[in-house]
């Protein structure tokens, strides 16, 4: 129960429903909280999911003391420990990854970029629909900070990753980066990365508008 309201904060955080979305979290680790055996990585992703919606919402003190406790719990975890099969994904990159996230959320993004860059390095490279997500977040940090060759150059190493996975989430993810490049369209690295998205993803209805 506590991993389906979890999944369910973090679609109502992508859907832009932030409320929902501290309110489902926080039910899930009152679920995990009341669950026998009930381990600290389990704590740590949803204290991290909790960081996620406080960002969403612009709470910036609550969305550092959820992030304090994601890594409180994270330095707890034992290898002994009866970790369920749905959590066994959050890793040490992916808490990194997902401070960084958190934090560029808040528009932190001299905080994130290198946190978000550390995490794609030790990432396993096979974990392609993470990767592109990640770097998608690692492109949007760089271009927040008015990188813009940096921005677009991550973006299109994303554009691969993103098509051989077929996910619309992270799809659409890309194509919200290209209108956030709306200001600089006609400068060749915008210019360039809207080929190659064109490309490997092509359009949808209504999306890519020229």
């Amino acid at each position: 129960m506590a991993n389906v309201l979890a999944c369910m904060s973090l679609q109502a955080t992508y859907q832009d429903k932030p409320a929902d979305s501290l309110a489902l979290v926080t039910a899930a680790q009152d679920q995990a909280r009341s669950a026998f055996g009930t381990t600290s990585r389990v704590l740590s992703m949803l204290s991290m999911r909790e960081a996620f919606a406080h960002a969403t919402l612009g709470n910036r003190d609550s969305t550092h003391r959820a992030i304090g406790e994601a890594h409180g719990h994270f330095e707890e975890i034992r290898a002994i420990d009866p970790d369920p099969s749905w959590v066994s994904y959050f890793d040490e990159p992916k808490l990194i990854v997902d401070t960084g996230i958190a934090h560029g959320r808040l528009g932190e993004a001299t905080t994130a970029e290198p946190l978000i860059a550390d995490a794609l390095r030790r990432e396993n490279q096979t974990n392609q629909r993470g990767r592109a997500f990640h770097s998608f977040w690692l492109a949007r940090t760089q271009l927040d900070q008015g990188k813009l060759d940096q921005a677009c150059h991550t973006a299109t190493q994303a554009l691969v990753p993103a098509s051989a996975v077929a996910s619309e989430r992270v799809s659409g993810h890309l194509r919200e980066f290209y209108d956030q490049l709306a200001p600089h369209r006609h400068e060749p690295v915008a210019l360039a990365f809207e080929a190659r998205l064109r490309e490997l993803l092509p359009p949808v209805s209504g999306s890519l508008r020229p």
